[in-house]
């Protein structure tokens, strides 16, 4: 069974800090941490996202205008030198360019490459992030998705009025939807074996210290929390216990209120929780008219159109890597 730090790669609004703070409860043998690349990929001297170009106020408020990628390694590195397994979730958009542009390896991150593993301009061969090969390998890595119909019109939601106050986040940024990037990240780890071939549940799919192909759905999360929870700790070696789904003491309050400080107004229903217990209405079967209906009335006309685009473009990444996913 492997022993590496696990990595949750996902996608905004995929009730992954719901799922963060199951993990959370286990600080006796966990150390979690929470969206850690964001703080370089939007505010740091390497930032790759256009959000805060313009913006250096907002980068020197983050308290991470100087973060590196290279920072953000050390920083997990230290996190784990305690004895205890770091877990980390985090948006695999933050390990990318926007937009497809090529992938070079972020400059923090060029020193102790070994010679000839790439090009002239700094890109591993096949690689779609800006972190080498190498230090990709020292993860387990597992994924975490939702339907682009719920995912994106929620996150939506965060960057515009009266939300965006908050969040600081005042545009909508179709390119932060994040599914592409889950799913060029997920194939490169398949094609480099880091992970797999071994799907999830499979005998012997872990054997040897190997990584699964571990992928939860957030709806299989949401009617089936125990049964995913407890899938998830046997793919990757975490003991499970049932108070795991529990966490309405003060010190787990006090504990996630400062990890999510950084990101606010994302996570408050997540901070304000106290358990992660079966939803007891499912989903209604919607059209896609009544979903556009939906949209134009909390949103308006032309923001419905650029959820409905967003959306649309979003859909086949996310079947693709539900095909994937653990059946429940």
């Amino acid at each position: 069974m492997s022993e590496k730090p696990i990595f949750l790669a996902t996608h905004p609004r995929a009730c992954s800090t719901a799922f963060e703070r199951v993990f959370m409860t286990r600080r006796d043998i966990l150390q979690c941490a929470h969206e850690p690349f964001g703080d370089s990929f939007y505010y740091g001297p390497e930032r790759l996202s256009e959000r805060y170009a313009k913006d250096e106020a907002a980068r020197e408020n983050s308290g991470f205008s100087k973060t590196t990628y290279r920072d953000v390694l050390d920083r997990l590195e230290r996190d784990g030198s305690e004895g205890k397994r770091v877990f980390i979730k985090d948006m695999a958009y933050y390990l990318m360019p926007p937009d497809g542009k090529p992938a070079t390896i972020i400059p923090s991150l060029r020193k102790g490459i070994p010679n000839g593993t790439t090009n002239s301009e700094g890109a591993e061969k096949g690689n779609p992030t800006v972190v080498p090969l190498e230090i990709i390998k020292q993860f387990h890595w597992t994924f975490l998705i939702r339907h682009p119909r719920r995912g994106i019109p929620s996150y939506f939601r965060c960057c515009v009025p009266p939300l965006d106050e908050i969040t600081g986040f005042r545009e909508f940024m179709p390119n932060e939807a994040g599914y592409v990037e889950l799913r060029r990240l997920f194939d490169y780890l398949r094609e480099q074996k880091v992970v797999g071939p071994n799907m999830a549940g499979e005998t012997n799919g872990n054997k040897d210290g190997g990584v699964t192909i571990t992928i939860i759905d957030a709806d299989d999360l949401l009617d089936h929390p125990e049964h995913v929870v407890k899938a998830f700790c046997k793919e990757t070696g975490i003991e499970f216990k049932p108070n795991m789904l529990t966490w309405d003491d003060v010190g787990n309050q006090e504990y996630v209120s400062d990890a999510f400080a950084k990101w606010k107004g994302f996570h408050n229903d997540a901070i304000h929780s106290t358990s992660l217990t079966a939803r007891t209405q499912a989903h209604k079967t919607v059209t896609e008219e009544s979903e556009n209906e939906q949209w134009r009335e909390k949103f308006g006309d032309e923001a419905q159109k650029v959820i409905r685009a967003c959306v649309d473009e979003n859909v086949p990444h996310y079947e693709y890597l539900k095909s994937f996913a653990m059946k429940f």
